[in-house]
């Protein structure tokens, strides 16, 4: 987020997309609702009419992959309609000219064709979202989980750019992240292209720094591979072990019985979880990590604010601490790790990356930090690019809509998107275990409109299969407006209704991110 998380209570003007903010994000959702009550005008765009959505002045039920069409189309009007910023595009950006040539043809007229929003509603927030004091864009995998996910995000940026919404409070734009240290991890170098502090690991220079504080041979220059990739390594045997930490890619990754065959054709596969997953149950080797309660060390969530993680209890049975099962493996394996405390770690990482530089446990005692934190006496950055961008001038992407990679036809006449619950977390690894949360919500349901419902002779509760390309699930059907005709939803929470097993892998060819939330679909009455 460029954005702390208490400025959106203070934002005039929200724009929600691709993002349910109020389920999946509850306490993000709580400033959304704030800034309701404080009289912030909220738009919020998504194919679902979400709780979130009921509290929007505009909810643009949008047909799923059509975000670019529609940010264009805003963008558009900003600029004929001479509302964007000049003096921020003049001073503070660059390439705006050949990005005002790419929007000339996304008039909204085009875009309601594309999107299904009509023409004057794209007008009418677009002039609310330029002519705002200060308006600020949330999004999450809704934008992101797509084939263009990369160029559905520059558009995003774009559109904020024009009209200056970024570097000052109450603003900017700001990804609402998954889980809890997924900003975390990335600060920490778990991409395959970076090492920590998002230093590029084809830098030399770079490299060197690790290299001699690491005293290791030499890190390879080379980018490694993304989720994906790895499973079609290992489907291609080109992949032989896979160290699984953490993660359920058996229900969570796109396509999810290819990931199981990939799986089980590794030589070796270790996984190291604070439960059996149905990952784990595939395992060679299953390593005991403890829960957050367990252990000590930081979390940074979705404000780039470093927080301490302090151990409540003793780790249960033979589990360990994350970083010391690590460090024990890598001794066993010949390169000793001595690292007495996740202080000490602490320690090397702000020797090593920048944007951690000054923060230490000592500092965090007294309460958490945000990065870019340079130095022992910085105060930390809650707003990113205030007066100039961190690259110098903030970069125009021009980016041209692309339609998602499966869409209906005779055979699979419906779109299936996936997303998550209130009541549930991912796949349900820790959720499905409380004794509470799984008796509240204990099955999982398939959301269908009336109108499909009726062509398909389907009844509220009656059992249906749906079926992809890729696979079928059965689940019970929920006669709904929620979702507009040709559209169905679901969860990815439940194991006995593994809906991954359904959806595309198609990627992002940047960012490598699977087309997660569009495939196509048949639904069938189970009789």
């Amino acid at each position: 987020m460029t954005n702390p998380i208490s400025d959106i209570s203070g934002a005039d003007f929200i724009l929600a997309i691709g993002t349910n903010t109020t389920e999946s994000h509850p306490v993000i959702g709580l400033q959304v609702k704030k800034a309701v009550r404080n009289g912030s005008t909220l738009v919020v765009v998504d194919p679902r009419r979400t709780a979130v959505a009921g509290l929007a002045a505009r909810h643009l039920q949008i047909k799923s992959g059509s975000d670019i069409a529609l940010l264009n189309a805003m963008a558009n009007v900003i600029i004929e309609e001479g509302l964007y910023n000049r003096e921020f595009v003049e001073q503070c950006t660059e390439d705006f000219d050949a990005f005002r040539s790419a929007v000339t043809k996304y008039t909204p007229e085009l875009a309601e064709g594309i999107t299904g929003v009509p023409a004057g509603i794209i007008r009418e927030v677009a002039r609310g979202y330029a002519r705002a004091k200060n308006a600020a864009i949330l999004y999450t995998m809704g934008v992101t989980q797509h084939i263009c996910g990369t160029h559905n995000v520059f558009a995003i940026a774009n559109l904020a750019m024009i009209c200056g919404h970024i570097g000052k409070p109450f603003s900017g734009v700001n990804p609402l992240r998954g889980q809890n240290n997924v900003q975390g991890a990335c600060d920490m170098g778990g991409l395959p292209n970076v090492l920590t502090g998002y230093q590029p690991v084809t830098s030399g220079e770079a490299r060197a720094k690790f290299e001699a504080a690491w005293g290791c041979g030499p890190i390879p220059a080379k980018p490694g591979l993304t989720v994906g990739e790895m499973m079609e390594g290992a489907a291609h045997s080109t992949v032989k072990g896979m160290y699984i930490m953490g993660e359920n890619p058996v229900l969570s990754d796109a396509d999810a019985g290819h990931v199981v065959h990939a799986l089980e054709k590794l030589e070796f596969l270790v996984v190291q979880d604070i439960f059996l997953t149905e990952t784990a149950r595939l395992a060679d080797v299953v390593l005991p990590g403890a829960s957050f309660a367990e252990k000590d060390g930081t979390f940074s969530n979705t404000e780039r604010r470093v927080q301490r993680v302090r151990k409540a209890v003793e780790p249960v049975g033979g589990s360990k601490a994350d970083w010391q099962i690590i460090c024990e493996l890598a001794t066993a394996m010949g390169y000793p790790m001595k690292y007495s405390s996740p202080a000490h770690v602490m320690k090397e990482i702000a020797a090593l990356t920048p944007s951690y530089g000054g923060i230490s446990y000592d500092r965090l005692e007294k309460g958490g930090l945000q990065w870019p934190c340079p130095s022992p006496d910085h105060p930390g950055t809650p707003v990113l690019h205030v007066g100039r961008f961190s690259r110098g001038l903030g970069k125009f992407h021009p980016v041209e809509y692309v339609p998602p990679d499966e869409m209906p036809d005779e055979n699979y006449p419906l779109i299936l998107s996936t997303g998550r619950r209130y009541y549930h977390y991912h796949t349900g690894t820790m959720t499905m275990r409380t004794g509470s949360l799984e008796v509240h919500y204990g099955r999982e349901h398939l959301e269908i409109n009336p109108a499909d419902a009726e062509r398909l002779d389907i009844r509220d509760g009656d059992t249906v299969r749906v079926s992809s390309r890729r696979g079928s699930v059965e689940l019970e059907a929920r006669i709904t407006d929620v979702v507009l005709p040709g559209m169905v939803f679901t969860s990815f929470h439940f194991p006995e209704v593994a809906v991954n097993r359904l959806t595309n892998p198609a990627r992002d060819s940047i960012a490598k991110i699977p087309e997660l939330k569009v495939c196509a679909v048949k639904v069938e009455r189970i009789a």
